[in-house]
This record gives C-alpha cells, structure tokens and sequence, in this order.
C-alpha cells in the first residue's frame, strides 16, 4: 500500500508531505485548488511522461518520491529481488524533473531507466482517470477487461504461444518457398563442384606429399648428378676428399698436442667434425644409390599434381586448403537437401500448430463464456444500484466467422446494454450517455479490483456526473472495496468523501505574487465543516452542517 508521498517544487505545489493510511482516503476541495495534483505527482513516480511546466517556476527541479509497503505483495518483492533492488519491505520510488524537462528515475535509490518504473508501479498501485469511461467502448479493453476478471492468464498465454510458433513457421515455409529456384539453382552448382572434387578424391594432407614427390621426379636427374659430386668430394674421390683431408689434418693437430696441451681441444672438435662429415657421406651415398628414376610413376604424379594445381586454381583457393573445400561444400550440399526436406516437414508442423491453437483458443472461448455470464449479471445488477434500474448488460463472446488466427484468440468481445424497458441491446455507446457510461465502468471497475486485487487503487474524479442517491452508493462501493484494499479517491461529492476513513483538503493560497497549493488531513470538526461546504457551496448553515453529520454517522 501506498504510506507516503513527498512533493517538491511541483507546479504549484512548493512541499507537501501526505502520509495515506489503509482502507479509503478521499481527497476534497475547492475548484481549481488542484485536487488531482498528488496523483499527477504519483503518476510520474509510477513512470508517467514528464514535460517542462512540472517545474514550480524559478526552481532548477522537481523531486517526488512515493513509499509503498510490499510487505504483503509478492509480485512486487519478487520484481525487487529479480533487479537486485529489495529492500525489506519498502519500496521507494523517486523522479527528479529538472527545469528543461530531463528526468532522473530511482528505485530504492538505484537510478534505473523510466521502463522500470512502469513495471513495478504496475505492481503497486492502479489509477483510475475520469476518462477511463471513454476506453470501455473499446473493443481490445472489453476483451482485456473480461479477461482480467476470468483470470485466466495461463490460457492467454497457451493461445499466445501456439499463435508465435504457427507464425515464425509459416514465415520459414515462405522464406524457404521464396527462395528454392535460387536454392535449386545454387545446389546444381554446388552437385557438379561436388562430383568433380568426389571423382579426383584429394585427401586431406596428400597435396603436400604429392608436391614433394613432383618436386623430386621432376628434377631426378639434376638431383643424381649434384649428390655423385657431393659423395665424390666428401670421400669417394681417390685422389682427394674432404674426408682423407679432415683426418689427416686432424692427426697432425692431435700430434702436435704433445708439445702444446692447448692443441688437444682442437684435435678433439676435428675428431668430431670428421665424425659427423663421415656420416653425411654416408648418407649422401645412399641416397644416391637408392634413388629411382621412374618415368612412369613420374607422369602419374605430374599428371595428378598438375590436376590439383588446376582444380584449386578453379576454385580459388590454394592447392593445400582443396581437400578441406572439398568437405566444405558436401556440409552445404547437405544443408540444401535438409532445407528440402524441411519443406517437405514444414506444412505438417504448421498444420500442427494450427491445430494446437485452435484447441487453445477454443479452451480459452470457453472460459471467456463463462466468466462473461457472470460479469454480465453483476454489471447489471450494479446498474440498478447505481439509479439504472431498468438497465440490462450482456457480454457478447462470439467467434470470428473468417476464424483468422489472432493472437488473442479466435474471438470477438463485444459489450452491450439497454437502458430502458423493451429496449434491445445495443453497443454501449450508441444508448449511454457519458454519465451512464461513467457509472458502467465505476462498476466494471469496483466489480474487476474486486476480483483482482491491487494493493493500492486511485479514483480521480471518476464520479463526475453524477449524484443524490446514485453518489450515495458510490460512496457505500468504494467504502466496501476499501476493505479488501487501499483507495483513494478524488471527488467533489460530499457522499462519496464522506464515507472515507481519511479526508484530506486541497487548498490554493496566494499572496498576490506567489501560489502555493496545500494539503491538510482534516480533523473530525473539519470533515464535518468541509462535507457541508460540498452541500451547500460557500454559505455553509444549520441545515448543511447538520446534514454533514449525518453523512458521516452513515
């Protein structure tokens, strides 16, 4: 419920502390005073739109901040703890409007985006405007309203999911219909690119072994004739080697070494050297020997080499990355045959989703039925309380003939009224007036917040145009409301204010140069003096007074 409202530099209003309390608070006073003026305040608390002329003149900002105890609201404390925002069981929500009309918004003193607002004041509190009447005419709020009171959001939701799943699938099967000649004609492609790297199988890792084995036979008889000189220089020349050379040096450094200690290490790296010279000549030689020149396996290795070099080139990639090309484009070939048979698949699941949805929405038609003969009966009965007695209420729930799939369902809710005797039913807006439909939606509104709790609900001026006994059982309504939750009431009707369990008094003060708005919780005495005021206008007597004391006793 709503504990505290603080107001800074707002419009008219300089500061203002209200302290609300449980059950009914009415909020009274003179015309033009500004009575509404706490609930604009609390409406931009709750994210309402902020413009510039919020701002009390000469003041760089506007601050307002609204207390609200959650302690008994789960949904609220739930959104808290999910944003990392709870606070035991306090909710703080606070807005600083500076003059050029940018807002800052809190939330238990965490800055947060204004959509933030919105979504825990929804939890919080509901406002109910003057105007709220001219919405019930309104096809969408008549399906809204009726759903809200049959509570049964979970049918909602099934239609809803059934409805987005038949979508996102006819969107695929349009997008897959839209494009399967491109598809059918990048596939051709793709099979022949398939077949041709399929029939010259390149493995993975081949091309570098293919390439050493051409480089090899390619230059065979080069490479013969430079390792017979290379082995003839290293050892096998008679007259003179490298190796005869390096162990006769090698001797003779080693000889020497007897005179000269210093000279053993050079010996001993000689040694070495020879060692590692007369392996390699070794190796030279029998690489030599063992070297084949095949004339024909060097055409098979040209000719498949030649064509790996051609096939990459074709393909623009380079001859060692062709195998992985090759496994690349029989994944998207793959791909197209998957899209055709998901083709194939698809109308299957779209007809299945239809049928899903049908089976929902009708679930849900069924509900809609059913709450709408019992809203019905107490909308009517409501209308005779409030001076209609000869008025008849039906909620229409009828299916589309067309059945187009929505995602509200397959149908349409229409509201329907008579007012007189023998008159049919007809759209609301074609037999009530604007005072009638006020007194509807009041009861809509009663009936709704009744069934569907909310901590804290505000009626702003929604009994205009209306009066003498019909006011009195708005009054005794709201009054009854006020024991399941907190209301709060802006009214000019001394028999609505006077069924409050707190008055409170809206006064405009000037000094000629400056206006200030005040609000004052009257005293016993004074409800009593202000409740006359509101029946007799500004010559309060005997009469008004001691009709003011009666209204409160009641």
């Amino acid at each position: 419920m709503l504990l505290q409202l603080n107001i800074q530099n707002f419009a008219i209003v300089r500061s203002l502390d209200i302290d609300w309390q449980q059950g009914m608070t009415t909020i009274t006073g003179e015309t033009g005073a500004g009575k509404s003026i706490a609930i604009d305040a609390l409406g931009l608390c709750l994210g309402d739109r902020a413009v510039t002329n919020v701002v009390r003149p000469n003041c760089a900002k506007a601050e307002l901040a609204a207390t609200f105890d959650t302690g008994k609201n789960k949904p609220a404390q739930k959104w808290l703890k999910k944003n990392d925002m709870l606070h035991e069981n306090e909710c703080i929500l606070r807005r600083v409007i500076s003059a050029e009309g940018r807002s800052k918004s809190y939330i238990n003193g965490s800055q947060v985006p204004l959509v933030q607002l919105k979504e825990i004041g929804q939890l919080l509190i509901n406002i109910h405007g003057q105007h709220d009447h001219q919405l019930i005419v309104k096809a969408n709020e008549q399906r809204n309203i009726l759903d809200a009171y049959a509570s049964h959001q979970h049918l909602l939701d099934d239609v809803k999911f059934y409805y987005h799943r038949w979508r996102e699938l006819s969107q695929e099967a349009k997008q897959l219909q839209e494009s399967k000649i491109q598809r059918e004609a990048k596939q051709q492609l793709l099979q022949y690119q398939v077949n041709e790297l399929n029939e010259f199988s390149l493995q993975p890792n081949e091309f570098e072994s293919l390439e050493i084995d051409y480089k090899r036979q390619s230059n065979g008889q080069h490479i013969l004739n430079e390792t017979l000189v290379a082995a003839q220089l290293l050892s096998e020349n008679e007259q003179s080697n490298v190796v005869d050379s390096l162990r006769q040096s090698a001797e003779q450094i080693s000889s020497l070494s007897h005179y000269d200690p210093t000279l053993k290490a050079i010996a001993e790296q000689l040694n070495e050297a020879l060692i590692q010279i007369e392996d390699a000549s070794q190796e030279v030689k029998h690489y030599y020997e063992s070297l084949e020149l095949d004339p024909q396996a060097y055409t098979l290795i040209e000719e498949r080499y030649s064509t790996a070099v051609q096939l990459a080139k074709k393909h623009q990639v380079a001859p060692e990355k062709l195998a992985d090309l090759h496994q690349q484009l029989l994944q998207e070939l793959q791909l197209f045959s998957s899209d055709e048979t998901r083709l194939e698949q698809i109308n299957d699941d779209i007809e299945t989703a239809k049928n899903k949805y049908h089976e929902a929405a009708l679930t849900l038609s069924t509900s809609r039925t059913k709450a709408a003969k019992k809203l019905s009966k107490l909308i009517t009965n409501s209308m005779a309380e409030l001076n209609m007695q000869h008025g008849n209420f039906l909620i229409d729930v009828s299916q589309a003939q067309e059945q187009n799939l929505s995602v509200n369902g397959l149908d349409n809710v229409s509201y329907l009224a008579s007012l007189n005797p023998g008159q049919a039913l007809e759209a609301m807006n074609k037999v009530a007036s604007g005072g009638e439909l006020s007194r509807i939606s009041l009861a809509m509104q009663v009936i709704l917040a009744d069934k569907v709790i909310t901590p804290s609900l505000i009626f702003d001026e929604v009994d205009v145009g209306i009066s003498g006994p019909t006011a009195a059982m708005v009054g005794k309504k709201l009054q009854q409301l006020a024991k399941n939750t907190q209301v709060i009431c802006v009214t000019h009707l001394p028999q609505v204010a006077s069924k409050g369990h707190q008055q409170l008094f809206v006064a405009k003060l000037t000094d000629g140069e400056h206006t200030e708005t005040t609000v004052t919780e009257l005293s016993s005495n004074g409800r009593v003096q202000e409740i006359a005021r509101l029946l007799a206008g500004d010559k309060v007597t005997e009469n008004s007074l001691a009709s003011a004391q009666e209204l409160l006793a009641g």
